[in-house]
């Protein structure tokens, strides 16, 4: 939460810019962005989105939108394994979400045609499509198995993690529903392209308590800060 204040701050010199165009708006009535997203329950990338907004009155627009997000335990830590490749110990299962969201989106600022900052603020929520999937290891008797503690006692009893995908066709259904507010800051420099970073908080709950890591504290109420790369087009 505090780093997503601390982008905000520096930000703000260019909400000043924002306003100075005011007047040479470029209005157009759809738009498609994609983007790369990282969040404070997830890894170094922590999901990719895809989103599509329609106008629907002055400087509203009704967007709709999908996610991909892998979300993790907090207390998920990296080992190296005998095979000399990294793995979690203690993880027994990936939570994958899958968002679908309508929400509405509204302009405070809007940029010049090739130059300035556009500066709104989005709400968006809807199910959340979870995928509960086995975690694979590699024992050290070269066996795959789900991670157990009680066949697994110990970081050294693991050679490595499983194979790519492995685990995805035992998958448990969990669905869910989600909620969430931010803050756009685009930059594009052309009219019709977007680019910018999109900043806000994110509560998501589950039908029942994930098991993500058997010997911590599990839950089925995930609540996050969220940062996003995007890019796309507009007309």
């Amino acid at each position: 939460m505090k780093k997503a204040y601390i982008f905000i701050l520096l930000l703000l010199p260019f909400i000043g810019s924002a306003q100075l165009f005011e007047g040479e708006d470029f209005e157009y009535t759809s738009e498609w962005i994609w983007g790369i997203n990282k969040n404070t329950n997830g890894g170094l990338i922590g999901g990719l989105m895809l989103r599509h907004s329609r106008k629907k009155a002055n400087d509203v627009y009704q967007t709709f939108g999908i996610e991909l997000s892998n979300v993790k335990h907090p207390s998920e830590a990296r080992y190296i394994g005998l095979s000399g490749a990294g793995f979690i110990y203690g993880k027994s299962n990936y939570l994958y979400a899958i968002r679908t969201n309508y929400g509405l989106e509204k302009l405070m600022f809007r940029k010049a045609n090739q130059q300035g900052v556009q500066i709104s603020f989005a709400a968006a929520g809807g199910p959340t499509f979870g995928l509960v999937t086995p975690y694979y290891v590699l024992s050290s008797d070269q066996r795959y198995s789900q991670f157990d503690l009680i066949k697994h006692p110990s970081p050294q009893s693991i050679a490595g993690p499983g194979k790519l995908f492995q685990g995805l066709g035992e998958s448990s259904f969990a669905p869910g529903l989600h909620a969430k507010g931010s803050i756009f800051f685009e930059f594009g420099t052309y009219r019709s392209n977007v680019a910018g970073v999109e900043v806000g908080v994110m509560a998501e709950a589950f039908t029942k308590k994930i098991i993500l890591v058997p010997s911590q504290p599990n839950k089925s109420l995930f609540t996050s800060v969220f940062f996003t790369l995007f890019w796309g087009t507009r007309k």
